[in-house]
Parts: C-alpha cells; structure tokens; sequence
C-alpha cells in the first residue's frame, strides 16, 4: 500500500544557521498515529511546515496522497490540516465565521451540519457567535483545531497541540483523535507530554539535530530498547558491590540502602539465583519492586547518546 506521507531525502538550511532537516527520510501510514519527538530546535516544526507547504525545502521531495507538496501544492494542502503551535486567528470574526471561512479556502462546499458537529465536539457549540478576542487561550485552541478540521483533511498535523491547555482540553481532543482515526484519518503529532505519545501512538519517531535517530512502532521500540530494573530495598546498607556480586553488574543507590539490577526486557533473567546468592552472603532485604523503561526514559537515553 503507498504511504499516505512519502518523505525522500528531505533538507533544509536556512539562510542564517545550522542545517535544519539533514537527509529525512519518513513513510508515514493511512489512518496511523505518528509521534514525533525531540527537543526544542530538533527539527520537528520545520519538518511539519515543509510537508504542509509553508516552508520550501532545500531538497528533496515530499508526497501527500501522492501529490507532490511542491509541484502540485493546492491539490497536496487540500488532504492536510495543521494545528500549529501558535495561536493565530482574526480576532474580530466569531467562531462560526472562522471556521466556515477556512473551510471555503480550501473549496469545499458549505455544510453547516458538518460545522455544528465539529463546533459540539470541540465544547464550542455555545461560542459560535463569540468574536475570538473574547475567548480564552483554551478555546482558541480548540478554535484552531476546528479550522484544520474544516475541510475534512485525510491528513491531520498537530503540533504541540496541547502544550499550556487545561486538563478538559486535552481529554476531549484526544477523544476526537481517535474518533478520527477511526473514521481513516492519519495523524502526526508532535507533543512535549511524551506520556501521550506512549498512550496514542501506533509508531514513533525520534528526531534530534535535524536527524531521525530512529523510527519504529511502539511496542517495538520499547522492547528493543528498553530496560527493566529489579530494585532491592536493603536492611542494611552496604558501603559497596562485594566481589562475589561483581558479575552481575549491580548498581548502589540511595546511600547504599538500595540494590538495583538493571537488564533487558526482552532477555530472561533468573533473578530467583540473585536472590539466592544474596542469601549465601547473608544480605538481607525488606522490599523489592521492578520498574520497566517508559518511552521518555527511552528518548533521554537516545538523545543523550547523541550529544
């Protein structure tokens, strides 16, 4: 099946700076969630703003639905919606003005059924008359939302759609997030809360520099690269790894009250020989618990090993 988003040997240098995109090469899925992280300056906005036509690459080619972003830009921009990170919207129309407006840029036809629904779905049904200076910071976000969604895309950005929204905000649109996969829609997101990503994404992307450091589903990634760690409580604290325990490559946390082994998710370990052995040292311990590596602890690590 031909990726919706077909990404090849994407550049882009600016006239004043670094290089901002270095050779990116990305499929993106119909009807998939992608996450894509990274640290301020990784590269993630100007990626999105290539795709989306907003900034001229300095090579390569980019594919929406088969439409190249930049020969065929008005059939391309037709399938995307964007969800950009600041708040921009004519402050003196109301709400049903600026939604119906961006949807007649893009030539659709009206359909004020399809306007309701999406105003309702978003909590802005009661502020359809309200001009959007009157509205607070949340609801012109939800505004925004409603804007890229006008026109129906196929494809949806959202760029750190919920950074500084309140707690209703976010739940409702993840709410329709997934209502819009289910109904086909694939979309890309960037997010700062990678607690989210690790909740709604089918795949995820890490992006550092300018580079994809790495792209793989989910699940995949965080076996692959995760750890889990067996943490001892001690009763007493010992002042280092005694040398019998040196082959298992243990770690002293907390003052030495603490005991921690760290291995690979995917790799069986037999930690009933450590406990054992623990015994025949005569180490006692009041507690223990295991951890597993969270999707942020993973793109710490990679980000990291990269500097």
């Amino acid at each position: 099946m031909r990726p919706v988003i077909s990404i090849q040997q994407l550049h882009k240098r600016y006239a004043s700076g670094p290089a901002a995109l270095k050779g990116i090469d990305l499929d993106i899925r119909k009807g998939e969630i992608f996450a894509l992280l990274g640290p301020n300056g990784a590269g993630k906005t100007t990626l999105i703003n290539v795709v989306c036509g907003i900034v001229t690459a300095s090579a390569g080619k980019v594919f929406a639905d088969g439409h190249d972003v930049t020969r065929d830009y008005r059939a391309a921009r037709a399938k995307i919606g964007l969800v950009p990170q600041e708040l921009s919207t004519d402050a003196f129309e109301t709400v049903w003005a600026t939604v119906t407006f961006s949807r007649g840029l893009f030539g659709r036809a009206p359909n004020p059924p399809y306007i309701e629904s999406l105003l309702r779905d978003l909590s802005l049904d009661d502020k359809r008359n309200a001009r959007i200076m009157t509205l607070s910071g949340g609801m012109k976000r939800r505004v925004m939302i409603a804007k890229a969604l006008s026109h129906e895309p196929e494809i949806l950005f959202l760029d750190e759609p919920t950074a500084g929204v309140d707690v209703e905000l976010r739940r409702d649109m993840w709410a329709l997030v997934r209502g819009l996969r289910e109904q086909g829609v694939t979309i890309i997101l960037t997010t700062h809360y990678i607690e989210e990503a690790e909740e709604m994404a089918d795949r995820i992307g890490v992006i550092n520099d300018g580079s994809l450091i790495v792209v793989d589903d989910k699940a995949a990634l965080i076996n692959k690269l995760g750890k889990k760690q067996l943490t001892l409580q001690l009763r007493e604290p010992l002042r280092g790894i005694p040398a019998d325990l040196a082959a298992w490559g243990l770690d002293l946390k907390a003052d030495g009250s603490e005991l921690v082994f760290t291995y690979d998710i995917d790799h069986s370990i037999d930690i009933s020989a450590l406990v054992r052995r623990l015994h025949e040292l005569s180490i006692e311990f009041s507690d223990m618990h295991t951890r597993q590596s969270t999707l942020e602890d993973i793109f710490v690590s990679l980000v990291s090993k990269r500097r």
